[in-house]
């Protein structure tokens, strides 16, 4: 049994490192620093990853989000000698693994507890859809000025007759052929893809065509020092390096759940902020640009039937033996090839199903679009933030809602239904049994209890009110439910609890009257708070 899985793994890392190169070297680039550095951080990042990550999917390498972070945070810290721009990428590099390690040690990981599944598939898709946008760009040979995607794509439209028909033919047939690869899941296609244009370079000219290619690569770096930088220059580092830490934790987290609960498994984030810190802290011991999981390199990686961190070490050491002997070959690829590895990659991450299916359920459709969107209008960080945003608003409001529901018994027994759905259930005109749909809370409790206090009528003389949504209060609704028992206790009708939870019970035991009485007469059942009721005086003839 083991050894497919290991075969599986050993594809999957080479996939991967087909991919990683050609990445890297782009991502370099976008960062405005020499590719070298972006492969030395993809080595790092593998390495430190496999070590101490717990996603087995997880590929973490430069990003294109980060990248582009980081060639804006390099220009927020001023213009510079290429040595000082290193230096200040030693600095950001180290200070975001710092960040990371520390915000795992301190458990902050519950913050991405508010970034739901639906927000989740919306970022995945909208993150897929502009990286292959993106490339689709470059390969048309329009540079666009603007940074935003529907900006870009409009530069782009403009400029269609000064678009690069070769690259894009060649682009095409390069993709073409990887997704045809695809139904041999054994077979590495961005591997293979390489090696087949390598091959090709030996016979066409792609320079003479007027197609780009990657280009020499020098594998020299040197050793980094700590840089020497003031306090004030420290302090404007670390600011700037937070934004960096922020987008890299949104896509890597937002990876690897993704991909983790494809496969049923569960992933501790404080886990990984530490990994993510380790991997940023390795990359920038190497000089390297930080690191994250990825998103086409992290489902190519899933794709490609990973199912260990061993593919990702199978990729650092198959990425490395590419830089050594390869480097000199790889440099005659097209870069529309490169384009064509990275679309590949991300192709099953634009399939719509999860998202169709949420219109299908009629739940969180709204959230998962605006995730989508948001990724595709304003950019992985400002899109992430708008979907979670809107994600705690849809919280905020349905817990606000006010709405009860009307209890009946059922068939005489013990069972008290909702009276919308059950309209035969029995009610008792001197009893009122309501329940809140939602925990009572600062932001509905008073609307909540005077929507109950509305529905009771002349002949109404208790109020069974079920507490089963509420396992603990906090001080505005103990002092609403307070004021209401009051209210109610003035106009000769009782308030009575049922299905009272202990938390709620001990807290008002020492809130003072009258909620010490209602702490005491209280129910751990709504069938059992309807018989107290009952059995006080005036009230032992209703009719059952």
């Amino acid at each position: 049994m083991g050894k497919p899985a290991i075969n599986t793994n050993i594809i999957a890392g080479l996939s991967v490192a087909g991919l990683v190169l050609p990445e890297s070297i782009a991502y370099g680039s976008i960062a405005g620093l020499p590719p070298v550095h972006a492969l030395a951080a993809a080595l790092a990042g593998l390495s430190a990853y496999a070590i101490a990550g717990r996603c087995r999917e997880a590929i973490v390498t430069p990003t294109s989000a980060s990248a582009a972070v980081l060639a804006a945070a390099l220009a927020s810290l001023g213009p510079g000698a290429p040595e000082a721009r290193l230096a200040l990428t030693l600095a950001l590099v180290g200070c975001v693994g710092l960040l990371f390690v520390l915000a795992g040690l301190l458990r902050l990981g519950f913050v991405a507890a508010f970034v739901s599944r639906p927000v989740l598939r919306g970022f995945a898709f909208g993150l897929a859809a502009s990286i292959v946008l993106r490339q689709f760009f470059s390969v048309t040979g329009v540079h666009p000025i603007r940074s935003l995607l529907i900006y870009q794509l409009g530069e782009v439209a403009a400029g269609v007759a000064r678009w690069n028909v070769t690259a894009l033919a060649i682009a095409g047939l390069a993709l073409s052929v990887m997704l045809a690869l695809r139904r041999w899941r054994m077979v590495p296609a961005a591997f293979v893809m390489l090696g087949l244009t390598v091959a090709l370079s030996f016979v066409v000219d792609f320079g003479g065509m007027g197609v780009p290619t990657i280009g020499r690569i020098a594998l020299n770096i040197d050793w980094p020092m700590l840089p020497r930088i003031g306090v004030s220059q420290w302090l404007s580092i670390g600011s700037a390096s937070l934004p960096l830490a922020l987008i890299l934790f949104v896509e890597a987290w937002g990876t690897s759940r993704t991909l983790a609960l494809r496969h049923g498994d569960t992933l501790d984030p404080n886990r990984e902020l530490v990994a993510l810190g380790f991997a940023n802290l390795a990359a920038a011991s190497v000089g390297g640009q930080p690191v994250g999981a990825g998103f086409s390199a992290s489902s190519a990686n899933d794709a490609a039937g990973a199912t260990s961190r061993l593919a990702g070490a199978v990729a650092a050491i198959a990425l490395a033996a590419l830089l050594l002997v390869a480097l000199p070959l790889i440099a005659r690829v097209p870069s529309a090839v490169l384009a064509a590895i990275v679309v590949a990659a991300l192709a099953h991450a634009l399939d719509p199903r999860p998202l169709l299916r949420l219109w299908q359920l009629g739940r969180d459709q709204w959230v998962a679009l605006a995730a989508a969107v948001g990724v595709l209008a304003f950019g992985a960080l400002y899109g992430m933030l708008l979907a979670v945003s809107l994600s705690v608003l849809a919280i905020a409001r349905r817990l606000s809602e006010h709405d009860i529901d009307r209890l009946g018994q059922l068939d005489g027994g013990r069972n008290y239904v909702d009276l919308a759905r059950h309209p035969d259930a029995h009610v008792d005109p001197a009893v009122l049994v309501v329940r809140p749909r939602e925990p009572l809370f600062f932001g509905n409790a008073e609307a909540i209890m005077n929507a109950i206090e509305r529905a009771t009528g002349a002949e109404t003389r208790a109020v069974v009110l079920s507490l089963e949504e509420s396992y603990d209060l906090d001080s505005s609704a103990v002092d609403v439910l307070s004021e209401s028992a009051t209210r109610l206790q003035a106009r000769g009708q009782r308030l009575i609890l049922g299905r009272l939870k202990d938390p709620v019970r001990e807290l008002l035991a020492v809130a003072g009257e009258p909620l010490a009485t209602l702490a005491t007469e209280g129910h751990r059942s709504v069938a059992d708070a309807v018989e107290s009721a009952r059995a006080q005086p005036g009230l032992q003839e209703i009719p059952h």
